[in-house]
């Protein structure tokens, strides 16, 4: 009997702190999620790398991830990235400038930048308003691959853009 009363004591012990550490680990991780999304909600200023780290960029979501969307014109349809809109006066170039380029075609209006060295686009200079930017969400630092699939999504129609019709 004193055997079986170990044994039970033991599995008892194991189950309650195999418990407790499924209780922190799913506490912790609801609480950095909830952190997350209130610090993104609250135009809390991000970090925008590129693949290399070489370009770091300060933005500042006005709307927080909620007006998302992928271009399909030629050229967005291609890179495949989310975007999001923020005012010019959100982003600002932390280090890297100097290996920044762009991209322009077709109405030479849109400028896409991307890293001269991995060549990630992280940004873009929007055509149907200049004065904003189209930032790759991908490149937000903190985000996970898993989270940008959940992300609610429109479709722009860049292939039949405003300016394109006569």
């Amino acid at each position: 009997m004193d055997d079986q009363l170990r044994i039970i004591l033991i599995i008892i012990v194991s189950v309650s702190i195999f418990g407790l550490l499924v209780f922190v680990f799913v506490k912790n991780y609801i609480k950095n999620k909830i952190n997350y999304y209130l610090n993104i909600k609250n135009n809390i200023h991000h970090k925008l790398t590129c693949h290399c780290n070489k370009i770091e960029i300060d933005i500042m979501l006005i709307n927080g991830l909620n007006n998302l969307y992928r271009c399909n014109c030629s050229m967005c349809k291609r890179k495949g990235s989310i975007t999001a809109v923020i005012p010019k006066n959100n982003l600002k170039i932390i280090k890297g400038e100097n290996h920044i380029k762009f991209y322009q075609f077709n109405t030479n209006v849109a400028k896409h930048y991307f890293c001269e060295i991995c060549g990630i686009n992280t940004h873009s200079q929007r055509r149907s308003d200049p004065n904003t930017y189209g930032i790759n969400v991908g490149c937000l630092d903190g985000i996970s691959p898993q989270e940008l699939f959940e992300l609610n999504v429109r479709v722009n129609d860049g292939q039949n853009h405003i300016k394109d019709r006569k």
